[in-house]
């Protein structure tokens, strides 16, 4: 068994992981679907509490799910948990109000990226510790894109050289976070859309194919595949 980690860092981590995760398929909340044997919260807690400067986690998760959650992360690491709300954004604002005062550098993470390499969480926070407002992990596009009308007809092809698929963790300035949250007036899935309408520049830094989103069941399994390897290393 994998010993707990302690936390030791100026870097506050949330974790909304409320959500039932309806295109995962039939099951529980989605956070809590298994991977490799171990839900999906365990494995993206462990990797971020192992990353560098990390100092909090705060996991909001489904509000009939706290205590059965606490007791999940007890031995994984030292973790916040508090009831997420009915969105990802709500569950985000409850899990910033948990965070002490003293932390002043805030990433926000999925508990879907369940494999998100250390590496990749520490670099974020090293970017918004370097003075960034707000930074993201991205990939480029390899697909190509079209824009589509209504009616099915392809308006025109985007060009993907200037398109860049967004990862988490996002990393925030604490007080850049908090008023994007205190002006948002619609629901935003994307904490760093929120941030842009602020007028805040984001920055970018590479993000690696590990950090890759499960939504569907063909996602499950490639992530059953990246554990395995990640095993075998």
């Amino acid at each position: 068994m994998t010993a707990r980690l302690d936390l030791r860092g100026d870097v506050a981590v949330l974790v909304p992981a409320a959500g039932m995760g309806v295109r995962l398929g039939p099951g529980g909340p989605k956070a809590l679907r298994l991977l490799g044997g171990q839900p999906l919260l365990v494995h993206a807690v462990r990797r971020v509490a192992a990353a560098a400067g990390v100092g909090c986690v705060v996991v909001a998760a489904p509000p009939a799910e706290v205590d059965a959650v606490r007791a999940l992360l007890a031995g994984v690491a030292p973790a916040t948990v508090v009831a997420g709300g009915d969105t990802r954004q709500a569950s985000v604002a409850a899990a910033l109000a948990a965070v002490p005062a003293n932390f002043e550098i805030i990433l926000v993470h999925d508990a879907a990226r369940a494999l998100t390499p250390p590496e990749q969480v520490a670099q974020v926070a090293e970017a918004v510790r370097a003075g960034h407002d707000a930074v993201i992990p991205v990939l480029p596009v390899v697909d190509t894109i079209k824009e589509v009308a209504a009616s099915g007809a392809v308006v025109g092809t985007v060009d993907r050289s200037v398109l860049r698929a967004v990862q988490t963790p996002q990393g925030f300035r604490r007080e850049v976070l908090a008023a994007a949250h205190a002006a948002a007036v619609d629901e935003h899935t994307d904490d760093a859309g929120m941030v842009e309408k602020l007028g805040v520049t984001v920055y970018c830094v590479p993000g690696d194919e590990a950090a890759m989103k499960i939504t569907r069941p063909v996602d499950l399994v490639i992530a059953e595949a990246l554990l395995a390897r990640t095993l075998r290393t």
